[in-house]
């Protein structure tokens, strides 16, 4: 019977989980019909999980899908970077073949990081902010082009193994896989996931997303227990067999068939669930059991020639051992590749728990010395990282941190850097008990290229431990461990205390700026200063140069001026001269920028093109996107929009094509705000949409954000605009304030406290905001600020409580005008704009004034500004008299921009002064002769209740004034409010002030 039931210890029988496949062969229904499917399930160890994908996977095949199934690999303590999706894209490649090598084209090199077979990776740059999101927007690219035309049903295994990049990939590729036919299933066991486990935070986060459903694997009841006993033993089982199998299994199905092989064994029920594991390996002919420890130590999965290799057993004695393994059910045939592994992880892990410790010491040595001895083994995928394993848990340090180096290299080519940082600090962890003169082989050109060398060779100067913590600290800021980077610096830093190497401290102070500025704890200057009088005096050096090009940097988004660009020029001028192509780039591009904001335009912006076209060329595309960024939103500045319009259309198709989401993210907030300034409200705020949905950095999305507070002003809508400001507001964080940035905020937040009635907080906004007004290039975002106070004061003139400060308003608005430039044709023409908006608040409105406004904007494509300029020429034509026709035809210009970009509140302002004049804003010729009444309907009672209204006076106070009672005083007001169109008594004041309505009383 023993042998029937080891042939046979899986039930032939799916029992259970109806629910759990119901759910299943839903998803791959809608994911047939195109709509991607991401499931999660879960559970204990042994509870069924493999048996039901299994189940699932021979359903979708039936139904013509195809199935790639991937699985975490566990080596040891380390888990190889990208494993199940490297496993899962080779059977893809295997099954589709040419489908593959089309959705990859063009960018094999790039998804080569994950499946080596489609040829050489490309160029890896060691500063590149953005590579590993670039991986895996290809990586998402690549399925959703390979599943336009099929369904493809994409199994990932064993997530509680996984390394923090497969992770990090799997977190991405649930947020931002929106199109395909393709159903993702992810298994992980359940009660691996203890409280400080990596991989709860990422449940957490699916846990979140609508479009991820979590499937729970509950245990089998005694009744499922019962039919899954009589499909294994193909007989009803007795009664008291059921009851102890239950009784000792508690529903796990997978102890359920090892308790049932034990028991028909007649062997003993042991106390021990880990001895049950064990009782049928124990059962095993000695040199098969021999081998099962073997492979147990190997990893997951052991290649044959491997396992061959380190079992040094004649090739049938391993063959009849591994037949006798298979026979029990404890190893089975990997499902691609040639080799084995255990049925079931719980197996595996008793059986290399019940290893001696010498034992498992002497069998990675060997794994190891196989492996160095023939190389080609195992994939050169995994090649690097398993033998770093091996050396390490065979206890030879000598051995094992040169081979952790250079796993650590190939992990940082295939954008680990999660797992390049767990390498390096076991590198770290080995330094101290490798000999000073094995130490003294290993070369800096080999294993470290985080910072440059300092002027040593590093072909022939020793590695040093500093090296590895420059490694590590930009490995942690890469991966997204910024607090680690913060340490690993903090530790370096206080090695350099007691050594003088400048350059090296420099360079940690300068890596410590961009983590503070990164984490929002700071703007990062006192550290860039600090390194800044490291470098003072030094002959010219790469790091020289670096601290140079971050100090500009810094500046040119905080303080541009002169100091900022010095240190542009000098950061250019030592990158020359030490042949650091990057770094003067970098400071070239700073430079054309700084230009530009200092007035120097055309220099700056044929500079800034240059550098564009120079990193496109040579494919440095982490440069090339920061130009077009640069470059785009420089244009915008000088009033360049459709310029600006273009190039950053040019851009996101280029960052489209290389996979750089964070880099798209950025270009389409500045081209958010270029389709703003162009009237092209509706392409602004669906590219707002976009950045604050899919870009992953917090400064675009905080621009994207206070981009659609701005377009909720200008259309009305104050909730939505408070929403988003707020939005912004935390996006931005309040630790590192950048100009660009508090002056949109500050102007936007005065344009809403003054549309909810609030002037005096409208003001205290700008009062606030003045001490930004300053810097060197900002003109661009203080004339719309100055243009929103001064507009905010005029429309507010004749309300009694806007009266006090009103004077010390006026004066601090001229005062900035004076001090800040209007370099170019479109900030001219907002110079006007504010002049002519303080004359109407001292009411020295007058024609010609506005005429040269109107004038001005008129070459210009910007149909806001220049509809409210030509709203204010028409008033005050009205106001005169007697160009009733010039003032219709600007009504109705004006009238037709705010109908088409949504502008409620300008629309409004617009028809009531139509009204008012009894001006039609359709017909192209005057509506009727000059009105006599010039009141919007008001009788003369009204009028005298409206002047009172809009004196401050209470509906007793009105009563008391004009000898009427109070309830008709409130007729009065009710009346009022209906024929102006407005909703309380503040609003009535404003507008009978704007119209002129008290005039006439």
């Amino acid at each position: 019977m023993l042998a029937d039931v080891e042939t046979r210890s899986v039930s032939p029988v799916f029992v259970g989980r109806a629910g759990e496949l119901t759910a299943l062969t839903e998803a791959l229904a809608a994911a047939t019909a195109g709509e991607p499917q991401a499931l999660l399930v879960g559970g204990e160890a042994g509870v069924g999980k493999t048996r039901l994908v299994e189940e699932f996977v021979g359903a979708a095949r039936a139904s013509g899908a195809v199935v790639a199934v991937g699985g975490c690999v566990e080596i040891g303590a380390d888990g190889l970077p990208f494993a199940p999706f490297s496993t899962a894209l080779r059977a893809l490649r295997r099954t589709l073949p040419d489908e593959l090598a089309a959705a990859a084209a063009g960018q094999e090199h790039e998804l080569a990081r994950l499946l080596p077979e489609l040829g050489d990776v490309g160029q890896h740059e060691a500063s590149q902010e953005d590579s590993t999101a670039r991986l895996f927007e290809l990586t998402v690219r690549l399925l959703e082009r390979l599943t336009a035309e099929r369904t493809v049903v994409l199994v990932l295994e064993d997530l509680h193994w996984a390394d923090a990049s497969t992770r990090h990939l799997m977190s991405y590729l649930f947020r931002t896989l929106h199109r395909g036919r393709i159903v993702v299933v992810a298994t992980y066991r359940a009660d691996d996931i203890h409280r400080r486990h990596p991989l709860r935070p990422l449940l957490a986060e699916l846990d979140r997303l609508r479009t991820v459903r979590r499937l729970e694997l509950a245990r089998f009841t005694r009744t499922e227990v019962h039919r899954q006993l009589t499909g294994i033993l193909a007989a009803e089982p007795d009664p008291a067999t059921v009851e102890a199998i239950w009784t000792r299994s508690d529903g796990n199905a997978f102890f359920v068939e090892e308790l049932i092989t034990t028991h028909a064994c007649g062997c003993e029920l042991s106390e021990s669930l880990r001895e049950v594991l064990l009782v049928r390996v124990e059962t095993l002919p000695e040199t098969a059991q021999r081998v099962a420890r073997i492979v147990a130590e190997g990893g997951s999965t052991v290649e044959y020639a491997l396992l061959a290799a380190v079992a040094r057993l004649p090739e049938d004695d391993l063959i009849d051992a591994l037949r006798a393994a298979v026979g029990a059910n404890i190893l089975l045939a990997a499902p691609e590749g040639d080799g084995y592994r255990f049925r079931h992880s719980l197996v595996r892990e008793a059986v290399s728990d019940d290893l001696l410790p010498g034992e498992r010491s002497r069998l990675n040595r060997r794994y190891a010395e196989a492996l160095e001895a023939d190389p080609s083994l195992v994939r050169a995928d995994e090649r690097a990282t398993r033998l770093a394993t091996y050396w390490y848990h065979a206890h030879d340090a000598v051995k094992a941190l040169p081979a952790v180096l250079r796993a650590s290299v190939e992990t940082r080519k295939r954008y680990a850097y999660a797992e390049q940082l767990q390498l390096l600090e076991r590198a770290m962890e080995l330094w101290d008990e490798v000999p000073d003169e094995v130490r003294a082989t290993l070369r800096p050109a080999d294993y470290a290229e985080a910072y440059p060398t300092c002027g040593c060779d590093p072909e022939t100067t020793p590695l040093r431990h500093l090296d590895l913590l420059a490694e590590a600290a930009v490995a942690a800021r890469l991966g997204g461990e910024r607090e680690r980077a913060l340490k690993i610096g903090k530790m370096a830093l206080r090695i350099l205390e007691e050594e003088n190497d400048p350059l090296r401290s420099a360079w940690f102070w300068t890596e410590r700026s961009r983590l503070l500025s990164g984490l929002a704890r700071g703007d990062g200057w006192a550290e860039i200063a600090t390194a800044q009088d490291l470098v003072r005096g030094l002959p010219p050096s790469a790091v020289h140069a670096f601290v140079l090009a971050i100090a500009a940097g810094w500046g040119m988004v905080r303080t541009p001026g002169p100091d900022s660009l010095a240190a542009a020029e000098r950061a250019v001028e030592y990158a020359r001269l030490v042949g650091d192509k990057p770094i003067e780039l970098n400071a070239q591009l700073t430079r054309g920028s700084l230009l530009v904001a200092a007035g120097d335009v055309e220099s700056g912006l044929a500079e800034m093109r240059e550098v564009l076209d120079r990193t496109v060329a040579a494919g440095q595309m982490t440069e090339a996107m920061r130009a077009y960024v640069n470059l785009s939103s420089c244009l915008e500045g000088v009033g360049r929009s459709r310029e600006s319009v273009e190039l950053c259309e040019a851009g996101i198709a280029l960052a489209g094509v290389h996979g750089l989401r964070d880099s798209e993210g950025w270009i389409r907030a500045n081209l958010a705000e270029s389709h703003a300034v162009l009237g092209e409200w509706d392409a602004a705020r669906e590219n707002a949409e976009w950045v604050l949905r899919a870009s992953y950095s917090n400064k675009p999305r905080g621009a994207a954000a206070l981009r659609l507070a701005q377009l909720a002003v200008l259309r009305g809508d104050v909730a939505a605009a408070r929403e988003q400001l707020a939005l912004a507001r935390e996006l931005f964080g309040r630790k590192d304030p950048m100009v660009q940035y508090t002056l949109p905020v500050a102007e936007t937040e005065l344009l809403l406290t003054a549309a909810e009635g609030r002037i005096d907080e409208a003001r205290a906004v700008l009062a606030d905001a003045e001490g930004d007004t300053v810097h060197t290039g900002m003109h661009r975002y203080v004339w719309p600020l100055l243009l929103g106070a001064a507009t905010v004061e005029a429309d507010a003139l004749g309300l009694p409580a806007a009266a006090g400060g009103r004077a010390a308003a006026l004066d601090r608005i001229t005062a900035l005008v004076r001090r800040v430039a209007a370099p170019s044709p479109i900030w001219q023409a907002y110079s006007l704009h504010v002049s002519a908006e303080l004359a109407r608040a001292e009411k020295r409105d007058d024609i010609a004034r506005w005429t040269e406004v109107v004038a001005a904007y008129e070459p210009l494509d910007v149909p806001y500004p220049a509809a409210r300029a030509r709203y204010r020429l028409a008033d005050a034509l009205l106001a005169e008299g007697g160009r009733r026709d010039e003032a219709a035809a600007l009504l109705r210009e004006a009238h037709d921009a705010a109908v088409r970009l949504g502008a409620r509140p300008l629309r409004e302002e617009l028809e009531l002064l139509a009204g008012r004049a009894r001006l039609s804003l359709t017909d192209p010729v005057p509506a009727g002769p000059e009105p006599d009444d010039d009141a919007f309907g008001l009788t003369p009672r009204e009028q005298d209740v409206l002047t009172l209204v809009a004196a401050g006076r209470t509906n007793r106070q009105i009563a008391e004034e004009l000898f009427i009672s109070p309830k008709t005083a409130s007729v009065h007001v009710s009346n009022i409010l209906a024929k102006l169109g407005v909703s309380g008594r503040g609003e009535a004041a404003a507008m009978a002030h704007r119209l002129r309505l008290l005039e006439s009383a």
